[in-house]
């Protein structure tokens, strides 16, 4: 069962839709927001790329929408539709432990299935791209990393891409267990052990962002690291800042533009 809600907000011809999409894997529905520009309503709709915009801990579907305002206008400015889900506090992992938190698959397969299958979407990995602030960096880059035949760009802001250094933080051992037990998992369940290999279709667009002052500099300036040392093209922008609604805000414009280029390359 799907419930809609949906508004226009003023002065912006973009449309805010709110929804319920259902889980099959998790038996449950969640929560979504998708900025759909004006070219890709009405009669005389066009496809447009898609951008997954992922929150951070203790931060909902509306949050994004709640850090940038602007969104519907970006959205008609550059026709590109958003979407944004309820992540709940799950690190957009498939929980080891608990089967009931299975946001990878649901990020990376069922929702992506449904926004193709209701939106006028390019629906391939070209016009898809996905990024996300603190744990939601997190998540778009674990996600980015693991499944780069559905995804064709990806970025973090602020993102925990090594999580290994907070191990009673944020309640990742509820979901994967004490990392004193289980060091392995850990190994296993955080970004910067991910490769991000070539898909058939091509490499991933990376792009990573984080301010000098962020707990999280330390760990994504050793992702940078990283992916230099095994030569995998990135962008990789740092400037004074936290870990901050003020620096995500700023810094969301950068990664847009990385986006629109790599929809656009001519």
């Amino acid at each position: 069962m799907l419930c809609l809600l949906w508004s226009v907000l003023p002065f912006y011809a973009a449309q805010v839709d709110t929804l319920m999409v259902k889980s099959p894997s998790m038996n449950k529905e969640v929560q979504v927001v998708v900025v759909v520009p004006d070219i890709a309503l009405g009669k005389k709709s066009v496809d447009c790329p898609v951008i997954y915009l992922l929150h951070g801990f203790g931060g909902n579907a509306k949050t994004w929408i709640g850090i940038r305002p602007e969104l519907p206008q970006i959205a008609d400015e550059k026709g590109i539709i958003f979407v944004c889900p309820d992540g709940k506090n799950s690190w957009y992992w498939d929980s080891p432990i608990n089967p009931s938190y299975r946001y990878e698959t649901y990020v990376s397969k069922e929702l992506i299935n449904y926004i193709d299958s209701q939106y006028r979407t390019y629906n391939n990995r070209k016009g898809r791209a996905i990024t996300g602030f603190s744990m939601g960096g997190h998540g778009a880059l674990w996600l980015a990393f693991r499944h780069p035949d559905t995804y064709g760009a990806c970025g973090s802001i602020s993102g925990g891409v090594d999580i290994r250094p907070f191990p009673e933080n944020w309640e990742m051992k509820q979901l994967l267990g004490p990392y004193s037990e289980n060091p392995q998992r850990w190994n296993e369940y955080t970004v910067i052990n991910q490769s991000p290999y070539n898909s058939k279709s091509g490499p991933l667009a990376i792009i990573i962002d984080c301010g000098y002052y962020d707990f999280f500099y330390t760990v994504n300036q050793k992702l940078h690291e990283k992916l230099r040392y095994y030569n995998i093209p990135h962008d990789f922008l740092t400037r004074p800042g936290g870990h901050t609604h003020e620096y995500w805000n700023n810094a969301i414009d950068y990664q847009l533009l990385f986006f629109y280029k790599y929809f656009h390359p001519n």
